[in-house]
């Protein structure tokens, strides 16, 4: 529950600045004129502009937002081997693919992991640990170089954005159905709308958002799968079989900060059920890859 309630925490403290300084503007006029009711088609649109604006605001700052979480530091000239040989890796498999080449950083952690973030196929930031640099062999590390590569290329990051969108537009919406409810019922407020609208509409906020993690999630899993087949396409299926397999064996807890662990490579079952899970188990991924014709 941690690492989704993280994964999603930038995205709902956005909403709730927003929502909060929106209101003390005075600019959420959700209230009919005439009736006092709410005016749904109002609300509808500033759910929408909400919504959207905060998962775009959240895509624009991925990129920074991640290396200052991670610490990753950016190789623009290669000081080693390893470095050069990343680099030229990367812009290979993103030659192959059609995408700008990314930028290729490397964070502190001794957790085996990567992860791939930014604005665009063409702006886009790909990030391994040391951990994996140390405990991967090299066609192992291509791979999942190949996997996160696969990530930009499919347009996850910019999907993931639109459809953390919609489910906003639809949390804001309701929570404010909920917050009128309350302040109306139980509060009878009679004009306006008082304190306890605005407090139960960011509770009710919060907790719909987790709570629609749930389709977020089910579409991270997803990527996951098409993210496999790309590498495997990139790289072979093998090479992508035996990063998986790798993984099995490490049972360090994944020191990749929570907000980013949908992102990796690696993915661990939540506490509270598939449902939460961003990363299908490792075993279904290597029997998909072993199924799937090529």
């Amino acid at each position: 529950m941690k690492r989704i309630l993280l994964f999603i925490a930038t995205n709902l403290a956005i909403l709730v600045v927003l929502s909060i300084t929106l209101r003390i503007l005075g600019v959420d006029r959700v209230l009919d004129a005439e009736s006092g009711g709410l005016n749904y088609n109002s609300l509808l649109v500033f759910s929408a502009v909400i919504g959207f604006g905060g998962s775009l605001i959240s895509l624009a700052m991925s990129k920074w937002s991640a290396k200052h979480m991670t610490g990753a530091v950016v190789i623009d000239i290669p000081s080693n081997a390893t470095e050069g040989w990343l680099v030229e890796t990367v812009r290979r498999q993103a030659k192959a693919s059609g995408i700008g080449m990314p930028e290729v950083a490397i964070y502190d952690s001794p957790d085996v992991n990567a992860f791939a973030t930014g604005m665009s196929r063409n702006n886009a930031l790909v990030a391994v640990s040391t951990g994996l640099l140390q405990k991967m062999e090299r066609d192992e590390i291509e791979a999942v170089l190949a996997h996160e590569v696969s990530h930009i290329a499919n347009g996850d990051m910019v999907t993931l954005t639109l459809i953390q969108g919609v489910v906003n537009t639809f949390v804001i919406f309701l929570s404010r159905i909920i917050g009128h409810a309350v302040d109306r019922i139980i509060f009878k407020t009679e004009e306006e709308h008082g304190p306890a609208y605005l407090i139960t509409s960011i509770i009710a906020q919060i907790v719909l958002g987790i709570l629609a993690s749930i389709i977020v999630m089910w579409f991270s899993r997803q990527r996951e799968f098409r993210a496999d087949a790309g590498s495997a396409k990139l790289v072979g299926r093998n090479k992508m079989i035996a990063a998986l397999e790798r993984l099995k064996q490490q049972y360090e807890p994944s020191h990749l900060p929570d907000k980013m662990a949908a992102f990796g490579i690696s993915g661990k079952q939540s506490q509270i059920g598939r449902l939460f899970m961003s990363h299908p188990p490792l075993d279904e991924r290597i029997a998909a890859l072993r199924e799937a014709a090529y």
